[in-house]
């Protein structure tokens, strides 16, 4: 096992049952050596019974489980050199931050100067060296989350597994610690697969991220991947900042295809590597999907651009968000558009709930989604 792999993960074929009822279901993933993965989807999609399942507190009812190419299934996680990092933090409030994080080393009996030796080191990593004495109960939430990251560290894990690490914090700290997670990774070099329902915490930590519904993943790829180009309506709306929309295929015309809606003019969107994947059927229905930055409003009247999409609508409300504002459109019998306008360009030529608008988009930024169950 070469250091470039040891720390690969492989799902294959895997599934989960209790009593008959299915809880993961046919899983096959493959997360790289030294990668930080994120498995992201809402609660009881099964994406923290990966996690016990990986880290060998759950074993599946078919499939295996390959860590640096070796079946770990049966194997305990001290064998299968995985350590869980978990939402609790489950600190010994008895113990000083200087034991609780060498614990591990102590149960595994390795000698009080060699395990402080190496409780310093992590302590100087996740940069806690002067609260080496203290007790959990004098630690801040993000301070004791730190300890709790350098605790599972510690015994030099090939995987690290993270469940619902930020939940319990406060959105200042969730940020100022996400920064702190990502630089432990990169630190340490290990695979670090994390478990979470923020998709903001998701895109802003993973060079993976799973999305996963109802025990399947429904997409995996890259943060910029599976936010600039979901797959289906259920990953576009999952993931935030998408407009689906509603059309049916009028033509297929190579590259391209055009599409006929009810409030919009027939638009041509590029395939974009799609031909072989979707049912690419006249009269068909068909989900496009258009980012809410992509959006343009116009005032009624004005000139459109060769190429572009203009839906007539109605500002029916307005968030201001600070950087940009977040205007909810009324399409008519046409689904409900968001657009987030650059708050320079907002305020040059301020919008009013009623107010009637052009929304306009390049054709070649809408995106076609393969029709699931959602």
């Amino acid at each position: 096992m070469s250091p470039a792999t040891a720390g690969d993960v492989r799902l294959v074929d895997i599934s989960k049952s209790y009593d008959g009822v299915p809880a993961v279901e046919a899983v096959t993933l493959e997360v790289p050596a030294g990668a930080y993965c994120c498995f992201l989807g809402p609660s009881g999609c099964g994406k923290t019974t990966i996690l016990r399942m990986i880290a060998g507190h759950e074993n599946p009812t078919a499939g295996e489980i390959r860590i640096g190419g070796k079946n770990v299934v049966g194997l305990s996680p001290s064998a299968r050199r995985t350590a869980m990092m978990f939402q609790s933090y489950a600190l010994f409030p008895h113990l000083t931050v200087r034991d609780n994080i060498a614990f591990a080393l102590r149960v595994r009996g390795v000698s009080r100067a060699e395990r402080h030796r190496a409780a310093d080191q992590m302590l100087e990593k996740v940069r806690l060296t002067e609260l080496a004495g203290r007790l959990p109960g004098q630690l801040s939430g993000g301070q004791q989350q730190r300890v709790a990251l350098a605790r599972a560290a510690i015994t030099e894990p090939l995987v690290l597994l993270l469940d619902e690490p930020l939940s319990a914090l406060d959105e200042q700290l969730r940020v100022q610690m996400r920064q702190e997670l990502r630089r432990m990774q990169r630190e340490l070099g290990i695979t670090f697969i994390h478990v979470t329902h923020s998709q903001q915490e998701a895109i802003a930590l993973a060079d993976m991220v799973v999305v996963m519904a109802k025990g399947r993943i429904r997409q995996a790829g890259s943060a910029r991947e599976i936010y600039d180009a979901p797959r289906d309506r259920y990953v576009a709306e999952f993931l935030g900042g998408q407009n689906v929309l509603h059309y049916e295929i009028d033509k297929v015309n190579g590259a391209s295809v055009l599409l006929k809606g009810p409030e919009a003019r027939s638009i041509e969107v590029p395939l974009n590597g799609h031909a072989g994947k979707l049912a690419l059927v006249a009269g068909a229905p068909i989900d496009v999907a258009v980012r809410r930055d992509d959006i343009q409003l116009r005032r009624p009247g004005t000139a459109g651009l060769p190429g572009t999409t203009a839906l007539s609508a109605r500002v029916k409300a307005v968030e201001y968000q600070g950087y940009f504002v977040k205007v909810l459109l009324d399409a008519g019998s046409a689904d409900e558009l968001v657009a987030y306008v650059s708050e320079r360009d907002f305020f040059r030529e301020t919008l009013d709930v009623g107010d009637a608008v052009l929304a306009t988009w390049k054709n070649d930024l809408s995106r076609l989604l393969v029709l699931g169950d959602g």
